[in-house]
C-alpha cells in the first residue's frame, strides 16, 4: 500500500504463509525458488499471478501467497487463494512436494534443515541471520497471516491503533495452532508467539511488548519507536542495511511509509476458508471499536500496555479457557465479572453483522473453532495419547488434506 492512499476500511492486504514439504517424509524441501522460477523461468522473488502474488520467505522451504494489490473484496480473494493453492500443489508434486498448513513444522530440526533464501535481497537476510542467528524455530519455523489495514492520516491512525491493541490479546486464544515442536507438545497452544516475542531478545526495542505502546500520531511512533530501533541496531549495522520502519516487529505494526498497520500475531489455520472467516472476523471488530460501539475512543486510548500484553502473553498458552478478570478491559466488552476468552468471543460474535452468505459462512466457522477448539486445541484432541512421530504424521497429513480441499480440521 502507498502511503494515504486509502481511508480507513477500503480495503486490505492479506498474506499468508505455507511450508514446503516432501510428500512422503512430511520433512521440509527448500523449493521456494525452483517454485518462483517454474512460473518466472528465472528465479526471482515474486510471481504475480492476477490478484494473487507468490514471493518467497526468509528460509527457502516456506512461500508466501498475498493479494497482489489491497483488495475489498475478500470472497473473491478466498476463491483465488484456493486456486493457488491448488496450482502449486501441482507445481510441487513434480519434486513430490506438498504445502502443508499450520504454524510450526512440528517435527522439523530448525539447525540441520534450515536453508537461508541466497538469491536478491539476501543481504538482508544475511545480516539478520548474523545479529539474530536465524536458525532457531523462531525463524524458520513460523508461518502466520497478516492483515495489513489501510489509514490515512493521524487521525485515522489513531482510531485504528487504539482498536488493533484492543483485539491482539484475543487473537492468540481463536488463532494458535502451533502446539507441537521437535515432535513434542510445548505446554502452549500458540508455541509460534512464544517464539516470535523472543527471536530478537538480544534488541528487545524491536518487539517492545509486542502489544503497542499508547502511541496515536506518526511523531510519536517515529519518537517512541522508529528512532530507538535505529539507534539499537546501528552498532550491528555499520552499512545501514536495515531500516526500523520493517524491523519494527510489535503484534500490530504501524507501516507510515504505506499508510496501513499490519497485524503479524495470527497463526496460519487449515485452510483458506478458514484464515479469511478470521480475517474478516476481525475486521468487522476492529469497526466496532472504530465506530466507537463499544467504548469511546478516549477510553480505548487508556487501555494500559501491560494489562493488554499480560492477557496477550497468557491466552497463548491456554487460548479459549483464559480467564480475564481486569475490570477495565472487560468493560470494553461491557462485561462486569471474570469471564474466559470464549466467553468474550461469543460476546463479541453476536455484534457482528451477518447480512450476506459469505458473512454467514464466516460466522459458521468462526462459531465452529469455538466451538471445538482453535486448531491448536483441535490437532491435540487428534493425537490424543499418540504423540509419536507417525502419530503427529497422521494428523498433519489430514491437515494437508484439509488445505487441498479447503474445509476445516475437525477430529
Amino acid at each position: 500500500m502507498s502511503a494515504s492512499t486509502y481511508p480507513l476500511f477500503q480495503c486490505f492486504g492479506i498474506e499468508l504463509e505455507y511450508m514446503i514439504v516432501d510428500k512422503d517424509s512430511l520433512q521440509v524441501k527448500p523449493l521456494a525458488d525452483e517454485l518462483l522460477k517454474y512460473e518466472l523461468g528465472v528465479i526471482g522473488s515474486d510471481f504475480e499471478n492476477g490478484i494473487v502474488t507468490w514471493s518467497n520467505e526468509l528460509v527457502m522451504h516456506v512461500i508466501e501467497i498475498k493479494s497482489t494489490k489491497p483488495e475489498l473484496d475478500l470472497e473473491t480473494l478466498e476463491k483465488e487463494f484456493e486456486k493457488n493453492i491448488a496450482r502449486i500443489n501441482g507445481i510441487l508434486s513434480k519434486w513430490n512436494a506438498m504445502l502443508l498448513p499450520s504454524a510450526a513444522h512440528p517435527l522439523m530440526n530448525p539447525f540441520s534443515d534450515t536453508k537461508l533464501w541466497p538469491h536478491d535481497n539476501n543481504e538482508v537476510y544475511s545480516l539478520y541471520d548474523k545479529i539474530f542467528n536465524s536458525k532457531g524455530h523462531g525463524w524458520s519455523n513460523l508461518q502466520s497471516t497478516h492483515l495489513n489495514l489501510p489509514f490515512q492520516g493521524d487521525e485515522e491512525f489513531a482510531k485504528l491503533h487504539a482498536a488493533c491493541r484492543l483485539i491482539l490479546p484475543l487473537l492468540p486464544a481463536l488463532c494458535a495452532s502451533s502446539p507441537l515442536l521437535d515432535g513434542k507438545l510445548s505446554g502452549m497452544l500458540d508455541t509460534r508467539l512464544h517464539y516470535y516475542k523472543t527471536n530478537q531478545a538480544n534488541i528487545p526495542i524491536i518487539t517492545g511488548r509486542i502489544i503497542p505502546e499508547n502511541i496515536y500520531s506518526h511523531d510519536e511512533y517515529k519518537n517512541q519507536v522508529y528512532l530507538p530501533i535505529a539507534e539499537a541496531i546501528a552498532p550491528h549495522d555499520p552499512e545501514t542495511i536495515l531500516d526500523p520502519i520493517w524491523v519494527n516487529s510489535r503484534g500490530a505494526m504501524a507501516r507510515f511509509d504505506r499508510g496501513s498497520v499490519e497485524i503479524r500475531v495470527m497463526d496460519i489455520q487449515e485452510c483458506a476458508a478458514a484464515d479469511m472467516a478470521i480475517v474478516n472476523t476481525v475486521i468487522e471488530i476492529l469497526k466496532l471499536f472504530v465506530d466507537e460501539k463499544l467504548i469511546s475512543l478516549t477510553e480505548q486510548k487508556k487501555m494500559d500496555t501491560e494489562v493488554l500484553a499480560t492477557i496477550f502473553n497468557q491466552a497463548a498458552v491456554t487460548g479459549f479457557a483464559t480467564q480475564v478478570n481486569d475490570l477495565s478491559y472487560l468493560g470494553t466488552f461491557g462485561i462486569k465479572s471474570t469471564v474466559s476468552i470464549k466467553e468474550i468471543w461469543s460476546e463479541l460474535l453476536e455484534k457482528i453483522p451477518t447480512t450476506t452468505p459469505y458473512q454467514k459462512a464466516n460466522r459458521e466457522i468462526i462459531n465452529t473453532i469455538i466451538s471445538h477448539g482453535s486448531l491448536s486445541e483441535r490437532i491435540i484432541q487428534a493425537l490424543g495419547a499418540d504423540v509419536s512421530e507417525p502419530g503427529i504424521k497422521k494428523v498433519y497429513y489430514q491437515l494437508s488434506t484439509c488445505l487441498k480441499e479447503n474445509k476445516l480440521f475437525i477430529p
